[in-house]
């Protein structure tokens, strides 16, 4: 297994749109493999395979305190089950270091291809309905950074850009 590079904002590769899987293959699988050792790495609960500049629908979660419970999503689409929003304070492994208050449905069911390309459907609620929403943005160009204002955003940008200037 890699541990891969992750993308950081403004980086305008994470605004690209992931294309759908064709078919689930080894090659896929050891991505898999090597998107959870990245996320654990990092570490974070969720990896879109955007972050790490393959943009194809593949996303990795862990929400468990212990890393005991992998879940892959391929090709995920959502629905929402309850209109009502909820905030939660999100953080992203591609907006290091940051971290603000985003309104999201509350609770949403995810179909997709699981790791061996076996369709699934399941419902989720909290932490994990909110992490499957925010990795799926991240497959269709989107971050949580552009669900705050602009001023934040602006901020968080001039501060990333600074660090990554620094760091070369």
């Amino acid at each position: 297994m890699a541990k891969l590079e992750i993308l950081e904002f403004p980086d305008p590769r994470l605004r690209e749109v992931a294309k759908p899987v064709d078919k689930v293959s080894d090659e896929l699988r050891t991505l898999v493999d090597d998107m959870f050792e990245t996320m654990y790495d990092a570490p974070g609960v969720g990896l879109a395979a955007t972050q790490i500049n393959v943009h194809q629908r593949i996303v990795v979660i862990d929400v468990s305190e212990d890393q005991s419970e992998p879940l892959v999503f391929i090709n995920p689409e959502i629905e929402v089950l309850e209109e009502e929003h909820h905030q939660y304070d999100e953080g992203c492994l591609s907006v290091p270091g940051f971290y603000e208050t985003v309104e999201r449905p509350r609770r949403v069911r995810v179909k997709a291809l699981d790791r061996e390309g076996e369709p699934f459907a399941m419902e989720a609620e909290g932490l994990l309905a909110v992490c499957i929403q925010h990795e799926v943005d991240h497959l269709n160009g989107k971050l949580f950074v552009d669900y705050i204002s602009p001023l934040k955003r602006n901020r968080i940008r001039s501060k990333l850009e600074k660090a990554h200037r620094q760091r070369a």
